[in-house]
């Protein structure tokens, strides 16, 4: 029993343990931002200022308060959009060029206002309302970024709120020029880097795209980072607030990174496409091939002859002329006949229709016949088929190889080992045609400071992950809404909950009883019980075995003989051997039950 108690337990724990293995894990920050504070119920004025009130004691989810996020360090934009307007913000005026007139406004709508599911009471952010538009607009840096000795650090904040089908919500950084306007903000407008979540249908993309001056020509040309390894699914369909930061360096080292998590790396010099830096020798664009180059590896040899017995005219069928008619085959019967309960349509005009004909069914008088109609022969393949003749192949002793234009020095090659070094950029803008709406955005900042940065998300976007995490749904909850989206957890359930109770029944419930209740307390042999009961058992039997083998007989042998005097004789004989088994059984006990004779 104490085995199957210890069984009981462990598979109790084990199933528990996979259960809570099965639940996400919260995320350490989340415990350790001290600066947290929860509350009941928050009111949150314009300037962040926090007025608490009381809460209704049925508030069964707590609330994060929410502060703005104050910039803590030198910076070159920080917006949070608290303030309620787009006072600092320029919406275009322009039109795109090469479209129709309908389509070509950026009229696309901007809203600043929380999130429709918001967990942050007095949390705003600038929202895209409009689907199927084309929506521009932009900001000023306090500064100018110049790229020198310190990194660029770009983050802010995207919330799909309502999902994405097909969009974009990358943001650019203008390039500082004489030219710009930030009323003619269109799509054509020079930017220095574009990045951020673009999808349409399957394809999820996270762009970093520089545009690169050529030093020879002058020339700009866009160049991609390559493909995030990570599956970014997930950033577009869960409906949560996600942080995007991209961190360039000085070295030409550069990071892209997802909620403070890289998700691809590389260097600009190395990995991004086309290169930074083109080929030192190129293919001659008026090199040639000879007429007389021989590029084939291969030719027929021009010296072997058709064999005189290949004939090209054979057929690659012929009839089988093994073949016999079956037995019963109908010759006479057609394989198919004109069906004869089908009748002629009332309305036929065979002067407008022609000859009415009914139409054809299968021959009911060759289902049970092997076949009807006219027999032929099957066809089989030739054996003496051989096809056209051609002469083998041989090597070429004429090859040259496969032709290649000689290589000569590039004109336009450059070597720019510093890419990093990109044109100045004064502006940040919002340049998007989505056919989704309600994307939410929010803490846009730019900084050369990394600790600024990372300060400035604690305060903005941990401060919303916080109360995310605190108004996530329970367990059960969590493991239904997976299950609806991936039926096949279902069987993991079951497994994890179902399998344990079955066992612990079967160990628990369905044990069998302790082997001594087996057993009659007779003269028969009888294996060891456990040492607990040994000597209690034998106490009881001891009497018996001094009883039996002093010729006493037992009240079962009395009555016996009292109702059946004439069978004396053969009680006597079965209490002599009954003596004997009694004397083998006590030699055959353990040392502690066996007990000294009597005599």
């Amino acid at each position: 029993m104490l085995l199957k108690a210890r069984l009981c337990v462990l598979l109790l724990a084990l199933s528990w343990s996979v259960a809570l293995l099965s639940e996400p894990a919260r995320a350490q920050d989340d415990a350790e931002d001290a600066e947290l504070d929860v509350e009941d119920d928050v009111t949150v004025g314009d300037e962040g200022d926090v007025e608490e009130e009381p809460a209704p004691r049925a508030s069964a989810v707590p609330k994060v308060t929410y502060k703005a996020p104050e910039p803590k360090g030198e910076h070159y934009f920080a917006e949070s959009f608290d303030r309620g307007t787009l006072d600092s913000w320029v919406l275009s005026k322009a039109k795109k060029d090469d479209i129709d007139e309908e389509i070509a406004k950026y009229d696309g709508k901007w809203e600043v206002e929380e999130m429709k599911d918001s967990k942050l009471p007095g949390d705003k952010g600038l929202v895209l309302k409009s689907r199927a538009k084309h929506h521009a607009i932009s900001g000023l840096l306090l500064r100018p970024f110049v790229f020198n000795t310190k990194p660029l650090i770009v983050q802010y904040e995207v919330n799909f709120q309502t999902g994405i089908d097909c969009g974009g919500a990358y943001v650019k950084l203008l390039s500082q020029t004489p030219e710009l306007d930030l009323d003619q903000f269109v799509d054509k407008t020079p930017y220095t880097i574009m990045f951020g979540p673009d999808k349409c249908g399957e394809d999820y993309k996270l762009h970093f795209i520089f545009r690169h001056k050529n030093p020879k020509t002058g020339e700009f040309e866009e160049k991609h980072a390559k493909k995030p390894d990570s599956d970014l699914r997930t950033y577009y369909t869960d409906k949560k607030t996600h942080l995007y930061t991209l961190v360039l360096n000085p070295d030409n080292s550069f990071e892209v990174l997802i909620d403070q998590t890289v998700v691809n790396s590389g260097n600009l010099l190395n990995d991004m496409t086309p290169a930074v830096n083109p080929p030192a020798e190129i293919e001659d664009p008026n090199d040639q091939k000879p007429e007389d180059w021989d590029e084939r590896p291969k030719i027929q040899d021009p010296d072997a002859v058709k064999p005189e017995d290949w004939d090209e005219d054979a057929p690659a069928k012929v009839q089988d002329e093994e073949a016999v008619k079956p037995d019963g085959w109908l010759d006479d019967e057609p394989e198919y006949i004109g069906d004869p309960d089908a009748l002629k349509p009332e309305d036929w005009d065979e002067d407008m229709d022609g000859e009415w004909e009914a139409p054809q069914v299968s021959n009911p008088a060759c289902e049970s016949a092997p076949g009807c109609g006219k027999w032929e022969r099957p066809m089989i393949d030739n054996p003496n088929y051989k096809g056209k003749w051609k002469p083998p192949m041989i090597d070429n002793p004429n090859y040259q190889g496969v032709w290649k234009p000689r290589k000569i020095s590039n004109p336009d090659f450059f070597e720019d080992l510093h890419p990093f070094r990109m044109s100045s950029f004064s502006a940040v803008g919002l340049e998007l045609w989505s056919m989704s709406s309600d994307i939410f955005f929010d803490n846009f900042f730019i900084t050369d400071d990394r600790n600024v940065a990372e300060r400035w998300a604690e305060d903005g976007w941990g401060l919303k992950k916080a109360a995310e995490g605190a108004a996530e749904p329970g367990l059960m909850s969590q493991m239904v809404s997976a299950a609806e989206e991936r039926p096949w957890l279902w069987v993991i359930y079951v497994l994890t909950v179902a399998l344990p109770l079955i066992l612990i029944f079967v160990f628990c419930c369905t044990g069998k009883k302790p082997a001594a209740a087996e057993y009659k307390k007779t003269d028969e042999p009888q294996p060891d019980v456990k040492a607990e009961t040994e000597e209690e058992e034998a106490k009881e039997e001891e009497p018996q075995d001094e009883k039996k083998s002093e010729g006493e007989e037992s009240p079962a042998e009395a009555a016996e003989e009292d109702e059946a005097p004439e069978k004396e004789e053969e009680e006597e004989e079965e209490q002599s051997k009954s003596d004997e088994k009694s004397e083998d059984d006590i030699l055959r006990r353990s040392p502690r039950q066996r007990r000294p004779r009597k005599d």
